[in-house]
């Protein structure tokens, strides 16, 4: 054998060699996962039984409610005053509305930033 097949014959077998432990290797991490998965589990609380489920209230299912919210104003800076910084400010509760009518978008606007329309023309 010369020692160009011989020094090829070496490599192919190294290479062999390191592809068998890789593998050796990947197999020994999917066992260690499969592994620390049941006991995660193990340490789990049981799953709840069916009479631990939760129930409907009494009245059946909540249902959506459809309001117009109005948002609390925001004071006004007097004259050669200094403006509120945001720590300032209050939470800015809303409320529910007054008016009953819906508010409308303008024509050809889809109603919000980005949103695809052709916006107001």
């Amino acid at each position: 054998m010369s020692t160009a097949a011989a020094q090829l014959a070496a490599a192919s077998g190294l290479m062999s060699l390191v592809l068998f432990l890789v593998a050796v290797a990947v197999l020994a991490i999917l066992a260690g996962g499969f592994w620390l998965t049941s006991r995660v589990r193990y340490t789990e609380s049981p799953r709840p039984r069916p009479e631990e489920q939760p129930h409907l209230p009494p009245g059946g299912a909540v249902r959506e409610i459809r309001e117009n919210r109005e948002s609390e104003e925001v004071p006004v800076t007097p004259k050669g005053g200094r403006p509120l910084t945001p720590y300032e400010l209050s939470n800015q509760d809303t409320r529910p509305s007054e008016s009953k009518d819906r508010p409308r978008w303008s024509r050809g606007s889809s109603g919000s930033f980005g949103g695809g329309g052709l916006g107001a023309h």
